[in-house]
């Protein structure tokens, strides 16, 4: 007898559901949808609603334009609704709405910044490692 229909400890149905529709849309995103306006995009999080009605999707762009990448993921939305609902047996598939991802722009930032704090550092110490000059005292 399977136990799918029990809840595990520490994960609710939506969660469950999200971990699926993420799976599937990285899927479906990477070797389904052929928008050339699409980049390289990572879904990065998806969070559904209690009742299903909707998902935010979550993503990034490693290499594309943003702009573009949002609407050709918007223009998408039908059939990456469809294909969610025919690989994830849902009585309702919820609506998609995708947000842009900033986190990972600012770590990207926020790694650049400790890169060059530590070349900074790093000239600081090559200069502080040199013996302070000798007076010239005339005497050579």
């Amino acid at each position: 007898m399977s136990h799918d229909f029990l809840e595990r400890p520490g994960s609710s149905r939506p969660q469950r559901v999200a971990d699926e529709i993420q799976k599937e849309l990285a899927r479906l995103v990477q070797f389904e949808v052929k928008d050339p306006r699409l980049g390289m995009v990572t879904i990065t999080a998806v969070e559904v609603a209690r009742d299903f009605s909707y998902a935010d999707v979550w993503y990034s762009v490693l290499k594309g334009d943003r702009a573009k990448s949002q609407k050709a993921l918007e223009s998408a939305t039908g059939f990456l609704r469809t294909q969610i609902g025919r690989a994830i047996k849902l009585r309702i598939t919820p609506h998609l709405r995708f947000r842009f991802d900033e986190a990972t722009e600012r770590g990207i930032a926020m790694s650049t910044l400790i890169d060059q704090a530590r070349a900074d550092d790093k000239r600081i110490v090559h200069h502080d490692d040199q013996p302070p000059a000798k007076p010239d005292d005339g005497n050579d």
